[in-house]
């Protein structure tokens, strides 16, 4: 039996953060991690606030895009292969659409399958402060099998500047994939404190 390379799921949603997605899929493509890109409408608004690239450059930094509403698209099915899934950033809409098992999109739909195959979902949620009803929600995914994972910075590697921050964080999000990219300052260890 011939396995595929490893290959990733990324969503980018809504929310602010999108550097951190565009982060991922530029790590992923250095080592050699087939990428496979949802991205969805509201995504690409926030794209044009937060960065210069557009949403065809981001895509071409996937392996693979395909379009949100593209239920049919490889991602959709369990039977596609993966090691799992990460939403960088995720906003709030779509966690609650992936812990309600009612999915309107490929982005939410892939999360979901990913859940159902018991594969790793990493969800970078960004919001803040979190009411009650966002603590219960992440509380249901996390029993559910997601990784809740937001983009919180370590500043035991001493950051210089915002892009030491995304590159931490970006790594720290693959790790839960067993994914080293090589960039970490990690603690405890030569390069770390």
């Amino acid at each position: 039996m011939t396995l595929p390379p490893p290959r990733l799921i990324v969503g980018l949603s809504g929310a602010s953060g999108t550097i951190y997605g565009i982060r991922i899929l530029e790590m992923l493509r250095r080592i050699g991690v087939e990428s496979h890109l949802v991205m969805s409408r509201a995504a690409e608004i926030t794209l044009g606030y937060e960065s210069e690239l557009t949403a065809d450059q981001v895509r071409a930094l996937a392996t693979y895009a395909h379009p949100v509403d593209n239920i049919a698209a490889p991602p959709a099915s369990g039977s596609f292969r993966t090691l799992g899934m990460i939403v960088a950033p995720c906003s709030i809409r779509t966690m609650s659409e992936i812990a309600s098992g009612v999915t309107t999109s490929l982005l939410t739909r892939a999360a979901d399958v990913t859940l159902k195959e018991r594969r790793r979902l990493v969800l970078m949620v960004r919001e803040t402060p979190l009411h009650a009803g966002h603590l219960r929600t992440m509380l249901n995914l996390t029993e559910m099998g997601a990784v809740i994972a937001p983009p919180v910075p370590g500043f035991y590697a001493r950051p210089q500047s915002l892009d030491d921050l995304v590159e931490h964080t970006a790594g720290r999000a693959l790790d839960l994939f067993g994914l080293d990219c090589g960039t970490l300052r990690r603690w405890g260890e030569p390069n770390g404190e």
